[in-house]
């Protein structure tokens, strides 16, 4: 696999790429968002998705500062940042969230989001957005493991092999599954690769394989990230397959690290973007969700290792470069992929805040 210095596109050569591009935003609304001047992120470290690539693009388009709360905030916490600052129109209130799928509709019922429909709202699949403009998905990636090849140079290839007696004090989460997205489909996947149906049974089964893994001395309570992988603390963690592939790239060998798409279970996710009710810029954030969806945007995601959400219509006109394709990871790692719905994640959601802690032993 190339690095990721020679996968990335520059922002101008994205914007070249993206030929035939749909409608560009009025100019009345640029106009407005760069006299509000700011747009006031969340959630979005610079080595997720490509999300560095992206909002510098954004930046140098059409220069609004950027100011970015708490990188690494999950979907959870998000939310509670809107509820805390709905009267506040100063730094610390986001105007824009990026949560998973199930975190959008939750954010509707709540009264926190605010309508907005991008001019590429057609190219967005029907199934992947709220009819009515409060939620739409952006990029999509599926659940993997990092391994440190220093340390296991034979990587396991399944959830099944991780319960080997070879890979004790090796496997972590990247955090608490009650609080983050990523977290949470990790256990959903394992559950899957356990026979679970989808859904609260699933979700179960893999708080039952994450348990087996503590009391057999596999898991390791600490959480997962490249510093802890690189050091051996955590060898093996699981996150979404973007996230680790940019992770291999950016340690560049040292340690070497393989990136699996486990072959008992293969789980996808959709994050969902969505403009605060609350919003102080909400023009930038209007302009933002443009930027996002316009081809040159999604190219950006893709750079990212990640799947955009308009892939299929961007591919049918011809305007994703054949070397991007060429540098993902092969088609057929995601031909067992699943998408969990809604309703499935709901489950999901609950099953982890009613048994998490009580079966894993902790608060």
């Amino acid at each position: 696999m190339t690095s990721r210095s020679r996968l990335t596109l520059s922002v101008a050569a994205l914007a070249v790429t993206a030929t035939g591009a749909l409608a560009e935003p009025s100019q009345e609304l640029i106009d407005a968002a760069k006299a509000e001047g700011m747009l006031t992120t969340i959630a979005l470290p610079h080595s997720w998705c490509g999300y560095g690539e992206v909002i510098q693009g954004f930046k140098d388009k059409y220069g609004i500062e950027v100011n970015e709360l708490n990188p690494n905030a999950g979907s959870a916490d998000e939310l509670e940042a809107v509820k805390a600052n709905k009267g506040n129109t100063g730094p610390q209130a986001p105007d824009v969230l990026d949560v998973g799928l199930s975190f959008g509709p939750a954010a509707k019922a709540e009264g926190l989001l605010q309508p907005y429909k991008v001019s590429t709202w057609d190219s967005i699949p029907a199934d992947a957005k709220d009819d009515e403009g409060y939620w739409y998905g952006d990029y999509y990636g599926v659940l993997a493991f990092g391994v440190n090849e220093d340390i296991f140079p034979d990587a396991p290839a399944s959830f099944a092999d991780l319960k080997d007696g070879a890979f004790a004090n090796a496997v972590a989460l990247q955090g608490d599954p009650r609080t983050g997205n990523s977290v949470m489909m990790a256990v959903y996947a394992a559950g899957i690769a356990e026979g679970g149906e989808a859904g609260a049974d699933a979700l179960n089964k893999g708080i039952a394989y994450f348990k087996g893994l503590k009391e057999g001395g596999n898991y390791v309570p600490v959480n997962g990230n490249a510093q802890n992988l690189a050091q051996g603390t955590t060898p093996i963690y699981f996150d979404w397959d973007y996230n680790l592939l940019a992770m291999r790239d950016k340690l560049d060998g040292n340690p070497p690290v393989s990136v699996v798409v486990p072959g008992d279970s293969v789980v996808a996710g959709v994050y969902v973007q969505a403009i605060s009710a609350y919003a102080p810029h909400p023009n930038a954030a209007k302009l933002w969700m443009e930027y996002l969806y316009s081809d040159e945007g999604q190219l950006g995601w893709l750079a990212g290792y990640c799947h955009p959400i308009r892939f299929n219509d961007m591919a049918e006109r011809g305007v994703i470069p054949q070397d991007m394709l060429d540098n993902l990871p092969p088609a057929e790692n995601y031909a067992k992929a699943i998408f969990p719905t809604l309703d499935q994640q709901s489950e999901a959601k609950q099953a982890v805040a009613d048994n998490w802690a009580t079966e894993m032993g902790v608060q």
